[in-house]
């Protein structure tokens, strides 16, 4: 039986985010400063993660009440072994339109032919600059520059049949001063570049207001250089404010969860990799489905909790931040747990 879920604010679970791995290969100080995760951090065992007939359970579970859209993150994704197999799984289940990836890309030349193969619908790839010494400093020194292009590359080559998009986290300071740069070298690409407002995810990354550019600020920088012109939403829920550049070079997109929140329309849960559902990237408590599962729950069984899990679900942390009505010493699960 199908049929659509509503929360308390009467918005709808479209989508389902689903962490495949708490590690990743990079360390970038907005997400994962390394002095958090070093060499000792306890990371995930294997048995601890979700595994593939459970992850597909509960998307199908979660499609059952509405869900037409999956985006598999991680961490790093593409470092859970055989990622191919699960796309293949996902794209079998009659309701789901679109699965997307979201990757840091080191690895993604590797395995951008067989995750098309497969059925995965569109790839996100994680850019934040185009200096090569500050691309390595945002990646807590992990990786070069060059991989991540010759894999953009790549993925542009074999083509993805909903395309490539670019996410960009904007830190004031940091990496802002080469933001035209950025635009200006995929303008005329077919790639899309979303550039995203540094946000407060997780308590690791010592987040600061001051560090934020807001959205608005760098459109005007933009739009000094070339022309834009809004676009109006392909759906509701959708969370960037898209641009066309106006002599048709392509198309971009700000999330501005700091300075415009958009939790109104927020139609996205989220499965962490150790198998909790949290309804809000910015939670500070999961539901646990894992031990369910390993209990025996039936499809049923996941259906009922979920249900009754949505309809109680009011989370509206960005707006909360916005007129200073959150707590100040909330605790949120981090980033590398639930994906962006």
């Amino acid at each position: 039986m199908k049929g659509v879920v509503k929360d308390r604010l009467l918005r709808p679970l479209k989508d389902l985010r689903i962490s495949v791995m708490d590690r990743c290969n990079f360390r970038c100080p907005y997400c994962m400063p390394e002095a958090k995760y070093h060499e000792h951090f306890r990371f995930l065992d294997a048995s601890e993660r979700l595994s593939f007939d459970e992850i597909e359970q509960i998307a199908r579970v979660a499609v059952s009440l509405g869900v037409t859209k999956l985006r598999l993150t991680g961490g790093e994704p593409l470092l859970r072994p055989d990622l191919p197999e699960l796309v293949k799984r996902l794209r079998g289940l009659e309701g789901v339109t679109d699965i997307a990836l979201t990757t840091n890309g080191v690895l993604l030349d590797r395995y951008a032919e067989s995750l098309k193969l497969s059925g995965l619908s569109r790839v996100t790839i994680s850019l934040d600059s185009l200096d090569p010494a500050v691309f390595t400093r945002m990646s807590g020194d992990r990786s070069s520059l060059t991989p991540v292009l010759k894999a953009i590359e790549k993925a542009k080559e074999i083509g993805f049949p909903k395309g490539i998009k670019l996410n960009v986290v904007v830190q004031k300071g940091i990496n802002d001063e080469g933001m035209e740069d950025l635009a200006g070298y995929f303008r005329h690409s077919g790639i899309t570049v979303r550039f995203i407002e540094y946000m407060d995810v997780g308590t690791r990354n010592h987040w600061n207001l001051e560090e934020v550019l807001p959205s608005a600020v760098l459109l005007e920088r933009l739009s000094r250089r070339w022309p834009l012109v809004a676009v109006e939403a392909g759906y509701r829920g959708e969370v960037a404010k898209r641009y066309r550049y106006a002599d048709g070079a392509g198309e971009i997109g700000f999330i501005s969860s700091v300075t415009a929140p958009f939790c109104g329309d927020c139609s996205r849960a989220r499965l962490s990799s150790d198998g909790k559902i949290y309804t809000c990237l910015f939670a500070s408590e999961g539901h646990d489905l894992k031990s369910l599962l390993r209990q025996g729950a039936d499809d049923q069984v996941v259906r009922n909790h979920l249900i009754a899990l949505w309809e109680k679900r009011r989370d509206r942390y960005s707006e909360e931040r916005s007129s200073g009505e959150e707590s100040k010493n909330q605790h949120r699960i981090e980033m590398n747990y639930i994906g962006g």
